[in-house]
């Protein structure tokens, strides 16, 4: 595996919702997540992970995605190790590729690989309750899902295969996304979806007219130790949260882009939250003639960053936490350092 990554990152991701559903609220008809109180938009991280890990299936070649959906399933985590049992079955080099730091375990699964003879056979060996070395073979099961699934090395997960559990937390994490505008709902009108020649669902379809969504990450250097976080997939991250949500293919979340990707890389050593949530340096407001009922689109905001490029040059003249500044903007948004 390549190394992984020695300095960790805050960053600050803004994108726009225009008439459409950021992120349905199940226990709410499926209606826009919303802090009625405050009339704020909400959307979960689990949505954002969602659309990084379909934007990451759909570029890669590879299976790189081990949290996986099939329509409105989960796709099984037996399957996706069973898949890479398999493959390292029939590949020696994956075989020594894994074990290369553990050669009693590399003998003990060539001795079962020679028994087997086909991954099937290993799979069930490996996975039955009464295998004695469960704690080289999950090892494997561990490395493995670690050495091929992105999504992993990024976000983490948990997975139990013949009731071993093993946990990664991954480095890198997001807050729910919040409006920074007051967000109205378009008054929902009733859809009919066939389904086939003598059945038809209905429902209702809600959505903003138009939202302003900051999210506020981390990229944790401590963390990536355990999943392998490494320089080219944060690399990836920053290309796949900048381009998954407007490649959404789905009716809802159409009409969905990035504003701003910006990224504070820390000296090493420096933990993350040197500078708390940093949309707290965010602030908006409708432009004058404008009320908060009648935004619609991005140039109805005043936005207003220079807090950030404050504490972004105060860094710079004193304490040096800051290693590197990673940043991105549409057309449309006028900011620069």
């Amino acid at each position: 595996m390549k190394p992984s990554i020695t300095n960790s990152s805050d960053f600050l991701f803004i994108y726009e919702a225009i008439q459409c559903n950021p992120n349905g609220d199940p226990d709410q008809e499926n209606k826009p997540r919303m802090d009625y109180d405050t009339k704020t938009n909400l959307v979960t991280d689990t949505r954002i992970k969602r659309f990084i890990r379909d934007y990451l299936k759909a570029s890669n070649e590879d299976e790189v995605v081990f949290v996986d959906m099939e329509g409105d399933s989960k796709v099984s985590v037996d399957s996706k190790l069973k898949a890479v049992v398999k493959r390292t079955v029939e590949n020696e080099g994956e075989l020594q590729k894994a074990f290369e730091n553990d050669s009693e375990a590399l003998k003990v699964y060539k001795e079962i690989i020679a028994k087997e003879k086909d991954a099937e056979g290993v799979w069930k060996t490996i996975t039955d309750k009464k295998f004695k070395q469960k704690e080289i073979n999950y090892e494997l099961l561990a490395y493995l899902v670690k050495e091929k699934f992105l999504d992993i090395r990024m976000f983490g997960s948990a997975f139990a295969v013949g009731g071993f559990t093993k946990a990664y937390t991954g480095p890198i994490q997001l807050n729910w996304g919040y409006s920074f505008n007051k967000v109205e709902l378009i008054d929902s009108s009733s859809i009919v979806t066939i389904m086939n020649d003598d059945s038809s669902t209905f429902g209702k379809d809600y959505r903003v007219h138009y939202s302003l969504l900051g999210f506020n990450g981390t990229i944790n250097a401590p963390a990536a130790k355990t999943t392998g976080l490494a320089t080219d997939d944060v690399i990836e991250f920053r290309k796949a949260i900048w381009e998954s949500i407007p490649a959404s293919p789905t009716r809802s979340k159409l009409n969905q882009y990035p504003k701003l990707y910006l990224e504070i890389v820390y000296n090493e050593g420096v933990s993350n939250g040197q500078f708390g949530d940093l949309r707290n340096f965010v602030e908006t407001q409708p432009k004058e003639g404008i009320t908060d009922k009648q935004v619609r689109k991005f140039k109805d905001l005043s936005i207003d960053l220079s807090a950030l490029k404050t504490l972004i040059a105060q860094d710079k003249s004193g304490e040096h936490k800051i290693k590197e500044i990673i940043l991105k903007t549409s057309a449309d948004f006028d900011f620069s350092l």
